[in-house]
């Protein structure tokens, strides 16, 4: 059976000024002059031009260049990069074409340049406009950096989005509330926001082990995303994921690709591509497998993936699941018609509603806020329908 054409493409960029504490990612700091990039650089071009001449890039509709901070590597290289980019596929204004950023290494001229070369949308890693909550991050930024980025990125992008975290150790809820407050008033058209996780083998991990650091607190880290829901709320924001919140009409495509099981092309270091049709969903990285997932996984995963956005799922996508997952009769009367699906699939929303963590609504079955809070229980008790 063929595999389903990929909608989404990802560019990975792995390189930075510096490594933040808290930083897992498969990046470096490496000096912008170094050889290494020129040569990674030329290397994504050649993976573009193999991809397009082999009819992969044909229905395309997102990409999104990421890192790393692709703004590191500066323009020469970036025109490059883009330039290769548009003449490998259609990159019309249809396609939304994302690119991050870090405050020390966008400017105008950039935004300028990139703009003109078909990105559309800009997404600045600002983590926090509070100095020193920022040189706790480790970040090579300060907060006015950080302004002036928002404001050059807006003298071309109507499209633009900053990260924001919270429960950090020595970020008050104040301080993260005031960071809310700052990226509205800036007049960004999408914030993503994320608790600080304190991933194995980094920095912060280690000052952690040592008792230099304390452990984020849970419920800190709750308050903070109760305050950007709030705060966002009242602003006219959207929340359409659990991290992610967007003016009307300007919600993240690759981000939703993500959620929705659109298979996607990855090119460069650690970057992950997903591949499937009716009977597989394959995942590989850097030239290995690390998911292959049969119909009933592909099927827990959907329904899991679809908790993690606003919308939910749709009750006429849980009795092909049930049907899928416990063998039932995918004709026979069950969620599509407002009843009750046969099965595990049944019993395991039912007890997420038991627990609060989901709720019957339009048509829908959708992720209540504690439910988004105790994330890990939602998405694990879903996934367990097919180990």
């Amino acid at each position: 059976m063929p595999y389903d054409p990929y909608k989404a493409l990802y560019l990975h960029i792995p390189f930075c000024v510096r490594r933040c504490g808290y930083c897992d990612f498969a990046t470096a700091a490496t000096e912008r002059d170094s050889p290494a990039i020129d040569e990674y650089v030329e290397s994504l071009v050649l993976q573009l031009r193999r991809a397009s001449k082999e009819g992969e890039l044909g229905q395309i509709e997102t990409v999104y260049i990421g890192g790393g901070t692709p703004s590191h590597i500066g323009m020469g290289r970036l025109s490059m990069l883009l330039y290769a980019l548009s003449t490998a596929m259609h990159l019309t204004p249809e396609v939304e074409c994302t690119m991050e950023a870090n405050p020390e290494s966008l400017t105008e001229a950039m935004v300028r340049d990139i703009w003109a070369l078909g990105v559309n949308r800009l997404s600045i890693g600002v983590q926090s406009f509070d100095d020193e909550v920022l040189r706790i991050l480790g970040r090579a930024h300060d907060a006015e950096a950080a302004r002036a980025a928002v404001r050059a990125a807006q003298t071309r992008f109507h499209n633009v989005s900053v990260d924001l975290m919270g429960g950090i150790p020595g970020q008050s809820l104040a301080s993260f509330e005031a960071s809310v407050r700052e990226a509205v008033a800036l007049g960004v058209t999408h914030v993503s926001v994320y608790p600080l996780t304190i991933e194995p083998h980094t920095p912060f991990d280690r000052a952690v082990m040592c008792g230099e650091m304390a452990e984020p607190d849970d419920d800190v880290e709750a308050a903070c995303m109760e305050a950007a829901a709030r705060i966002l709320g009242e602003a006219g924001f959207i929340r359409y994921e659990v991290a992610s919140y967007a003016r009307p009409g300007l919600a993240s495509r690759h981000n939703t690709a993500y959620w929705t099981g659109v298979p996607y092309l990855g090119m460069g270091r650690s970057a992950v591509t997903m591949t499937q049709n009716a009977e597989r969903r394959i995942r590989v990285q850097d030239g290995r497998v690390v998911d292959d997932l049969d119909a009933r996984q592909m099927a827990a995963e959907d329904l899991m993936l679809g908790m993690r956005r606003a919308v939910g799922v749709p009750l006429s996508q849980v009795a092909p699941a049930a049907a899928v997952i416990d063998g039932a009769d995918a004709g026979a009367p069950g969620v599509a018609d407002g009843a009750t699906a046969a099965g595990s699939v049944a019993a395991a929303f039912a007890e997420l509603e038991v627990l609060g963590l989901a709720e019957h609504r339009g048509g829908r079955i959708r992720p209540t806020e504690r439910g988004w809070l105790c994330g890990n229980e939602l998405y694990g008790r879903l996934l367990d329908l097919a180990p």
